[in-house]
Order: structure tokens, then C-alpha cells, then sequence
């Protein structure tokens, strides 16, 4: 009996970076404040995953072009966060260290799927009928 096969996007660096990113941002807001459970805590954790769940979906879908589009949205939700991390650092519920930290992760990931959007976009317009 053969070993079922592994989904596409656990191999996509961008997407391991990804889940990575999401894993410290559902750690590091458990000690946010409970106040913030459905505000910043919430919408932190919603763009997190968000990256990573748009790269494994966009992966199954067929052609380069919708795969393409969902790229797009993972790296609005890597910029969505980009902020969030930032006014929860200047709240002062990210310490220096802390921010420092995923600010490092999640410039990795961002940057690893900015590549996978350009790879895949080049790839997408080579693949394009001419008119």
C-alpha cells in the first residue's frame, strides 16, 4: 500500500514560512490583552492564518493565473498584519524584543510568497494566448 500522498503546499517554502508566522502569532497574542480578544487579538490571528490558508488553496486550484489571485490575497493578509504588529507594538503590547522577533518572521514569509507571486506570475503571462 503506497503512502498517501502529501498536499502541495506543505512543500511551498512560502507557505512553511507562512504557518510558521501564524503558529508566534497565535502564541504571542495569548498574552495580549482579554479586552482585545475580538479586536486586535481576533483580526491577528485572522491575517496569520489567512496568509497560510490562501497559498495551500490557491495551490489546488487549477492554473497558474488563480493561483496567481490567491497569492495576491495571502500577501494583503502578511500586509494586514504588518500593521497590526505595529499598532499592537506601539500599544504596548509587543515588547522589543518581541516585535523584533516577528517582525523578522514575517518579513521572511512575505518575502518568501512575493517571490511565489512573481514565479508564478511570470510563468502565468509566458502561459498567455496572443491576441
Amino acid at each position: 500500500m503506497l503512502a498517501p500522498k502529501r498536499p502541495r503546499h506543505e512543500g511551498l517554502k512560502s507557505w512553511i514560512a507562512c504557518h510558521e508566522l501564524a503558529l508566534r502569532v497565535y502564541r504571542l497574542t495569548s498574552d495580549w490583552p482579554t479586552k482585545e480578544q475580538y479586536g486586535l487579538t481576533s483580526q491577528a490571528r485572522r491575517a496569520a492564518y489567512s496568509a497560510a490558508a490562501n497559498i495551500a488553496e490557491g495551490s489546488a486550484k487549477r492554473g497558474k493565473r488563480e493561483f496567481r489571485r490567491f497569492l495576491d490575497i495571502a500577501l494583503g493578509s502578511i500586509s494586514e498584519l504588518t500593521y497590526i504588529l505595529l499598532l499592537a507594538r506601539d500599544l504596548g503590547y509587543l515588547k522589543s524584543e518581541a516585535w523584533g522577533e516577528i517582525e523578522a518572521i514575517r518579513d521572511h514569509a512575505g518575502r518568501l510568497t512575493w517571490g511565489l507571486y512573481r514565479s508564478i506570475s511570470s510563468k502565468a503571462d509566458t502561459n498567455r494566448p496572443e491576441s
